[in-house]
């Protein structure tokens, strides 16, 4: 076998040349982190020769490896060697649920990004292995695509290539030209695109991008030089035709599927990264489409790139744009090397690939033959390793034009100098203070804000039809209880009205459930690699938030305060209105906080009414607070629907002057309500005598201060209810920000 390897060994495909790029010098802060990784020479030395020693290309007939293209040295080489990765069975991955990551998933995000570490023994009948013994390497002007059929390991592997999977966790290594990365270095230096386009929908392409440079670049470097580097950006990507057109969603038409992927692309490589990992970026294309997306990729690379992609059954003009190939399964390599090596290898392996039929398609069925079989695919794995040591038998690592010669701090400045991860002259001071974020807090909140409220105007329905709902729900509500009188029924019916009038409020809130859960994807993926603090986001959103709620406060105070008659004149409506506007936040609050734990539309709207129903059940109106049970009482207190409901009644009940049971009215919900006015008279004159005070028909029995007595409402002053029930909405809004501290966490365990 080793003799026909020998024969049958396919001829290195040279990639283009990387052209250089001159655009401004280096970043201090990122030197400093790199050189903080470091690790001293001699161990450096070590983990680079034994992964030399370990590559996975196949050298050309007679042992003579091509130089670099246009006599450059290699500045950056990625290797990977003994990849191991496993998790508890009984975290198992769901059906359909990506391939081979997984286990637990977080609210709001697509790809498994956290799961339970497997025992000591990765073989054991508990665990199951994702990645076993997984080595290559990826080098700088290069695509490595990562191939298999869904559950194979692919996008488990790039989560480890981008150090989405703790350390703890995964066994093996990964070093950029030989030396570890920390969190910090491949974190400023790389990106990470996912499979799912996460845009807002209403904002053009130019406009999403130019974002992304505000959040991705220093704003030490001038708005010119963002600006040029978007249109570079714009170019780069082939979406000139496309930039001033939106984006797009269901209900707005947008751009194209592969334009829309070319923009996700954009906005995580907007500063220009060493480093590129995308997850299977051409899945849902058409095979034009795909094919444009794969030249896009192949651009970033001759600038100066790695990039690592996983990708799905690529077409014959695809893998031609591809330099280097893994083939997995079960998590085991079963092929490694340039796509043009396919046919020889599997040629070897006694199952030539026919003349007229796409290689890639065929590897893949082949596989899936071999996997449906009760050995499995050892035997397509043992050969690969059969390959790969005839390849090290004849390979000299001292003789390899394609080493890089740089230390791993030294390749990050020459190619900083070249223009990659976009800085400026006067950004190296900065940066240091700076950290991991390259714009300070105010200028995060800013950013955020502004793209949030363009967002927002493009789609007024949204809006409007949270204004509709509030203004028809205040109209029926003030026809139905139209001009209530101060009578024993007027006081039940207020009691009523306000009830159902603060409930609405939150149940009203929950409509922009699906709006929130929407931007938390989008969250997730600028987050993962630093774009701006969590604190910002949170902050922006509630300041985004506020404004409109001010305008359907007023418009259900609008209609309703003065078509029910309620007490208070100016003061008592301005006060009705910031509770008004008080319920809203706290329900806005709410519903924003439900939004970063269920990962759901449908779970989010169940939750919500249920939770709400309780609240209401709980406020104090169906039963008084003194007649709750003592093991439920403490849920009376956490109701959102109480505050506002005692503080609207405190601002009705609570003014001298007014009586609702007069004299005769006293019998009104009793068995004597049937009795002539004569009749009653005359028992309120009995009764009178008996008490010693003189009761007649238009004595006042019972003031608003009885009718708050009677309800249980004498706690709180309605001041108080109102400042309780802003409380809640910044509690809520707190509890959001752990949410998002908690579950955005986008590493396996």
């Amino acid at each position: 076998m080793a003799r026909a390897v020998h024969d049958r060994l396919p001829f290195l495909a040279t990639p283009p040349p990387a052209p250089a790029r001159g655009r401004n010098p280096p970043l201090a802060e990122m030197l400093r982190l790199v050189g903080a990784a470091t690790v001293d020479s001699d161990a450096a030395a070590a983990a680079a020769d034994e992964e030399a020693n370990a590559l996975s290309l196949p050298l050309p007939r007679g042992g003579v490896t091509p130089p670099p293209p246009g006599g450059r040295t290699i500045q950056f080489r990625l290797a990977f060697t003994s990849l191991t990765y496993s998790v508890r069975a009984a975290r198992r991955a769901r059906p359909g649920g990506g391939d081979g990551g997984g286990g637990f998933r977080l609210p709001l995000q697509n790809r498994c990004d956290r799961v339970t570490a497997a025992a000591p023994d990765a073989h054991s009948s508990r665990a199951r292995v994702l990645l076993d013994g997984i080595t290559g390497e990826a080098r700088e002007g290069e695509i490595l695509a990562v191939m298999g059929a869904s559950g194979s390991g692919k996008s488990t592997l790039i989560d480890a290539l981008a150090n989405r999977i703790s350390r703890d966790a995964l066994k093996g290594s990964v070093t950029l030209n030989g030396e570890p990365l920390t969190g910090n270095v491949i974190k400023s230096i790389s990106a990470y695109v996912m499979q799912d386009d996460l845009l807002f929908p209403m904002l053009t392409v130019a406009e999403t991008l130019s974002f992304a440079a505000e959040f991705r670049l220093p704003r030490a470097l001038p708005a010119a030089k963002k600006r040029t580097r978007v249109l570079e950006l714009i170019e780069q990507l082939g979406l000139r035709a496309a930039a001033d057109t939106i984006i797009g969603d269901e209900g707005h038409r947008g751009v194209s599927g592969g334009e829309r992927r070319r923009v996700s692309i954009g906005t995580d490589i907007i500063h220009d990264p060493i480093l590129l990992f995308l997850d299977e970026p051409t899945s849902g294309l058409d095979s034009t489409s795909a094919f444009m997306v794969v030249q896009v990729l192949r651009n970033i690379a001759e600038s100066g790139s790695i990039v690592i992609t996983s990708i799905h059954q690529p077409s014959q003009r695809i893998l031609g744009l591809l330099d280097r190939l893994i083939l997995l399964s079960g998590g085991r390599t079963v092929f490694s090397g340039p796509p043009s090596a396919i046919p020889a290898y599997f040629a070897e392996f006694g199952y030539p690939v026919p003349d007229d039929e796409n290689r890639a398609e065929f590897a893949l069925d082949l596989i899936r033959e071999f996997e449906s079989l009760p050995a499995g695919t050892g035997q397509l794995v043992s050969f690969n390793k059969t390959w790969q040591v005839m390849h090290a038998a004849r390979h000299n690592p001292n003789d390899d034009p394609w080493a890089p010669t740089m230390s791993l701090k030294e390749a990050i400045s020459a190619s900083i100098s070249r223009g990659k991860l976009v800085s400026g002259s006067d950004v190296a001071g900065e940066a240091a203070s700076m950290h991991t974020y390259a714009n300070p807090f105010w200028v995060e909140m800013k950013v955020l804000t502004k793209r949030s409220a363009i967002n927002t105007r493009r789609m007024p329905e949204l809006f409007l039809i949270r204004l509709g709902a509030v203004v028809i729900t205040g109209a029926i509500l003030a026809t139905v209880f139209y001009k209530l009188d101060q009578s024993p029924k007027g006081a039940q019916e207020r009691l009523g009205f306000f009830a159902f009038a603060m409930s609405t409020m939150f149940y009203t809130c929950a409509d922009a459930l699906p709006v929130f859960l929407h931007e938390r994807y989008i969250f997730l993926r600028e987050t993962a690699y630093g774009a701006y603090r969590r604190t910002s986001y949170v902050l922006s959103n509630a300041i985004v938030s506020f404004p409109p709620l001010v305008v359907l406060s007023l418009a259900f105070a609008f209609t309703t305060f003065f078509a029910v008659g309620l007490a208070g004149g100016v003061s008592g409506f301005a006060f009705y209105t910031l509770a008004i506007l008080a319920s809203f936040w706290a329900g806005s609050g709410f519903v924003t906080f439900l939004s970063g734990v269920i990962p759901h539309v449908m779970i989010g709207y169940t939750v919500v009414v249920a939770i709400l129903a309780y609240f209401l059940l709980f406020s104090g109106f169906f039963i008084n607070r003194d007649r709750i049970p003592d093991y439920w009482i403490w849920f009376h207190y956490l109701s959102l629907v109480k505050y506002p409901f005692e503080g609207v009644l405190q601002n009705e009940f609570g003014r001298g002057g007014e009586c609702y049971v007069r004299g005769t009215q006293m019998f009104d919900n009793s068995p004597l309500a049937v009795l002539p006015d004569t009749v009653k008279t005359r028992v309120l004159a009995s009764i009178g005598t008996a008490l010693g005070v003189k009761i007649g028909p238009n004595t006042c029995v019972m003031t608003g201060h009885n009718v708050l007595r009677e309800a249980a409402v004498t706690q709180l002053g309605k001041w108080e209810c109102l400042l309780v029930t802003a409380a809640w909405g910044f509690f809520f809004r707190l509890l959001f920000y752990f949410s998002l501290v908690l579950g955005s966490k986008n590493k396996r365990r």
